[in-house]
């Protein structure tokens, strides 16, 4: 294994500068949408609108169905491909939504504020419906079911290209189909979205299998958004939008420069730290901090993680502690080259040595990052998120890319001087002399 190990960093290496330079779309998911850097609401701006959910004269606001609400609002935001939305509730009744980088507002707006409630409501004789209209108020509650017995939802588009969704029915509801139908070819059966009538066709034959297919004037939007309100469910209450708003980039745009030079001033500082104390060790962990934060960068466009200032925040903290484990592998490699072992020999043994405080330091940071991503907020789990990404791969760069530089610079007899590794003349000299005398003269002096 050890002998591949070079060709694996490689790989590693250039797929990552080809996902953070070169105009790729992404290997999986949705194929057709080019690899992007995705920047939260206070970098990039967005929306954020508030909303109030609504009690009824039989059904009032619960913490629970309040929590339910807000839960469902983000599936359905997050089903749009925006990344990270932050939907909080608050107070008794109302729900703040925070949208970045959207581009559709009405579409998005519309997605959020509809209950989607979906009904199956049989149309009598003589009561003329067509889609488009609302449901006549005598209609209203008259439902053979409704859309919680929809168990599968999904797009497709019929023989002439145009959208439609395709749905399969619970037991129950399937039993309650077949028997209407059955008993009821030729009448008119209206499929109803929030009131509204979304189609209004007549029964031809006995639908006995379980599935059917709502049709209409859907444009490829529109059907996605009925699909998600099919997939996620409706919501418990109505809700009424309180107040949207568009946020300015503007005042992100300067946070982020100011974040920006700060860390790049602190990786400056502690680069130079590290050249300045550990000289030709040093400049291995600087190439290898390069080679970290470009394969890091890499899987944030990948994944995607939706940069926010916290997100940035914890990607510079995480630099600090990936020279945190060369700093403890370094150390180790001077103690074993003082205690009369050559270049080579401290080396290993100073990685080797290294290894239980750096596993042990970033298990502990692991935990914690864990804990704040499964229990914070949107905010609190994208700095988690960021966080985790960066630790396992500080890890990596520690004990694999920095080991594999340095086992190849001690090979080089050019580099084998006493002040590139930050250790006396003597001690380096005699550390590596065949002469057992010298040796044991300089274990005397140490």
């Amino acid at each position: 294994m050890r002998r591949f190990l070079p060709f694996i960093i490689l790989i590693v290496g250039l797929l990552a500068f080809a996902a953070d330079f070169l105009p790729l779309n992404r290997p999986f998911g949705d194929t057709t949408s080019p690899i992007a850097t995705k920047l939260g609401l206070d970098l990039q701006g967005g929306l954020r609108g508030e909303y109030q959910v609504v009690a009824t004269d039989t059904t009032p606001v619960t913490p629970d169905i309040l929590a339910t609400t807000a839960t469902i609002m983000e599936e359905r935001i997050n089903s749009t491909g925006v990344a990270e939305p932050i939907v909080q509730t608050q107070g008794t009744d109302r729900i703040s939504v925070e949208i970045p980088g959207v581009s559709d507002v009405e579409s998005v707006r519309k997605l959020i504020g509809s209950t989607g409630r979906l009904d199956f409501v049989p149309i009598p004789s003589g009561t003329t419906v067509t889609a488009g209209q609302a449901l006549p108020s005598d209609l209203v509650g008259t439902q053979l079911f409704s859309g919680d017995q929809i168990s599968v939802a999904q797009p497709s588009f019929d023989n002439l290209g145009q959208p439609q969704v395709e749905f399969t029915l619970k037991p129950d509801g399937s039993k309650l189909f077949s028997d209407w139908t059955t008993a009821n070819v030729g009448q008119v059966f209206a499929i109803v979205l929030d009131g509204n009538v979304v189609e209004a066709p007549v029964v031809q034959e006995p639908i006995t299998s379980g599935s059917g297919v709502i049709s209409g004037n859907f444009t490829v939007d529109s059907m996605n958004s009925l699909v998600t309100v099919l997939k996620f469910g409706a919501l418990p209450l109505e809700i009424k939008e309180v107040g949207f708003l568009t946020i300015s980039p503007t005042l992100g745009s300067t946070f982020l420069e100011q974040s920006l030079l700060a860390g790049a001033i602190g990786i400056s500082l502690v680069f130079l730290f590290m050249l300045i104390h550990y000289r030709l060790p040093g400049v291995v962990a600087c190439v290898a901090l390069l080679y970290y934060a470009m394969v890091v960068y890499a899987l944030f466009r990948l994944i995607p993680v939706t940069l926010t200032l916290a997100g940035v925040a914890a990607f510079v903290l995480s630099v600090g502690m990936a020279v945190d484990a060369n700093i403890l592998i370094f150390e180790r490699t001077k103690e074993e080259l003082r205690a009369g072992k050559t270049v080579s020999a401290a080396l290993e043994a100073g990685f080797n040595r290294a290894w239980n405080s750096i596993l042990d330091s970033n298990v502990s940071s692991l935990i914690t990052a864990t804990i704040l991503y499964y229990f914070g907020s949107s905010t609190i789990r994208g700095f988690a998120l960021v966080l985790i990404i960066g630790v396992l791969m500080s890890m990596f760069t520690a004990v694999t890319l920095s080991r594999e530089m340095l086992r190849w610079v001690v090979r080089q007899p050019r580099f084998r001087k006493a002040n590139y590794y930050g250790v006396k003349d003597d001690e380096f000299t005699i550390a590596t002399a065949p002469t057992r005398g010298r040796s044991r003269e300089a274990n005397a002096r140490v």
